[in-house]
C-alpha cells in the first residue's frame, strides 16, 4: 500500500454485535480488501474498528459493515476520519480479557441487547412534541379530534411515565398546546380542553400514588379559567414529590416565554439583563434542561420549542404519529441517545 494514500477510519457500532461472530466477519471483509487495523467489542455494548486503507476500500468496507455482516445486526453507527499514527501490519480481532474473559462479556452484552437493556447513558430530562394527531386520525377516516384522544389518553401517558421511572428518567416533558394551536378550529380546542381537564383527576391520583409532580408550563392568562383552576389543583396537591417530574406544555411557545421573562425583569427596573437572571424568569426555572427532545411524525423541525433551554440538546426525530408512539418507540429513541456523545462545545 503506497503510505501516501492511507486513510484511517474509526468506526464505532451499535447494536446485536457482540457474541454473533461480528468480529470474525468484519476480518474477513478486511482481509479480503487487503485493509488493515483491528476491531474489539466496547465493555458496554457495541463494537469499535479501526481500519486503514485507501479511501476508496475503506468507505467500501463502511457499507459492508453497516449491513451487519453474519448474524449481527447494526442498528446505528458513527464514524471519523482521523490521520494515521501508526501503521498496522494486518487486520485483528483484539480481545482484551483474553479468550475466557472475552467470551463472558460477548454472551452477557447479547443478552443485555436480546432483553432490550442496552441502553448506554440515560437522559435525566426528556421532552416530547406530540405530532400527528390530526394526520393519524384522517388516514385512519376518522375525526380529527380522534387523533387527540387516541395520543392524550390516560393509557398513554401513564405508560410513557411509567416507562421512564423504570429507567430512571427524572423529567418528562409533554408539549399539549402551543402558542398557535390558537388558530385552530374552535371545536378542535374545545375537544383538547375538556380531554385535559378529564385527565386532570386521573393524573392527580396516579401523581400521588407513584409520588410524581405535575407542572404547568406557558401562559396562564388565555387557557379557560376552569382548566387554569384544575391545573393549579394539580400542581399543589402534587407539589411535595420529587421521584418523577411532568411538565405539561399548554399555550406554550419559545419565543414568547423569552419574551414574557424579559417583560418580567425590565419591570424590576433592570437595565442590563444576564444569562442566569433571565433563566431564573422562565417558565421552566428549576427544571433540568432537556437532555433529549423528541418529535413524533417525521417531522424535521424545532417548531420553536424551548429555544433558550435546549442549545445542547438532542434531538430524536420518529417516524411514527403520536396515537402510534408507544413504549417500544420511545425505547428506541432512549437507545439512540444513549449511544451518542455529548461534548457541549468541548473536545
Amino acid at each position: 500500500m503506497n503510505s501516501e494514500k492511507i486513510k484511517e477510519m474509526k468506526i464505532e457500532v451499535y447494536g446485536r454485535v457482540q457474541g454473533v461472530r461480528f468480529r470474525e466477519s468484519v476480518k474477513e471483509i478486511a482481509d479480503f480488501m487487503d485493509l488493515k487495523g483491528y476491531v474489539r467489542n466496547r465493555a458496554e455494548g457495541g463494537a469499535i474498528i479501526i481500519v486503514q486503507g485507501e479511501e476508496g476500500k475503506v468507505k467500501e468496507f463502511l457499507s459492508e459493515v453497516e449491513k451487519g455482516p453474519g448474524f449481527s445486526r447494526v442498528e446505528d453507527f458513527d464514524f471519523e476520519w482521523k490521520n494515521p499514527e501508526i501503521s498496522y501490519e494486518e487486520f485483528s480481532v483484539s480481545k482484551d480479557r483474553g479468550f475466557v474473559g472475552d467470551q463472558i462479556d460477548s454472551f452477557k452484552n447479547l443478552g443485555r441487547f436480546l432483553l432490550g437493556q442496552d441502553l448506554g447513558k440515560v437522559p435525566e430530562s426528556v421532552v416530547i412534541i406530540p405530532d400527528g394527531n390530526r394526520r393519524w386520525a384522517k388516514e385512519k377516516g376518522l375525526v380529527e379530534t380522534k387523533g387527540h384522544y387516541k395520543s392524550g389518553s390516560y393509557q398513554n401517558i401513564v405508560e410513557l411515565c411509567d416507562e421512564c421511572i423504570r429507567l430512571g428518567i427524572k423529567y418528562l416533558g409533554i408539549w399539549g398546546f402551543s402558542t398557535e394551536n390558537w388558530k385552530r378550529d374552535e371545536k378542535e380546542k374545545e375537544a383538547i380542553f375538556d380531554l385535559i381537564k378529564g385527565l386532570i383527576p386521573k393524573l392527580e391520583k396516579y401523581g400521588k400514588e407513584k409520588e410524581v409532580r405535575f407542572r404547568h408550563i406557558g401562559r396562564r392568562d388565555r387557557l379557560p379559567r376552569d382548566l387554569i383552576r384544575e391545573l393549579e389543583r394539580l400542581e399543589k396537591e402534587t407539589e411535595k414529590f420529587d421521584k418523577f417530574n411532568v411538565q405539561l406544555m399548554l399555550d406554550y411557545g419559545g419565543k414568547d416565554e423569552i419574551v414574557r421573562a424579559v417583560n418580567k425583569i425590565l419591570k424590576k427596573g433592570k437595565a442590563k439583563i444576564s444569562e442566569e437572571e433571565l433563566s431564573e424568569n422562565l417558565d421552566t426555572y428549576g427544571i433540568p434542561d432537556p437532555d433529549l427532545v423528541i418529535r413524533t411524525s417525521g417531522e424535521r423541525r424545532t417548531s420553536g420549542l424551548l429555544p433558550w433551554q435546549s442549545g445542547y440538546s438532542e434531538w430524536y426525530f420518529a417516524d411514527v404519529y403520536f396515537p402510534d408512539f408507544d413504549v417500544k418507540e420511545f425505547m428506541k429513541a432512549i437507545q439512540s441517545y444513549g449511544r451518542r456523545k455529548r461534548r457541549f462545545g468541548g473536545n
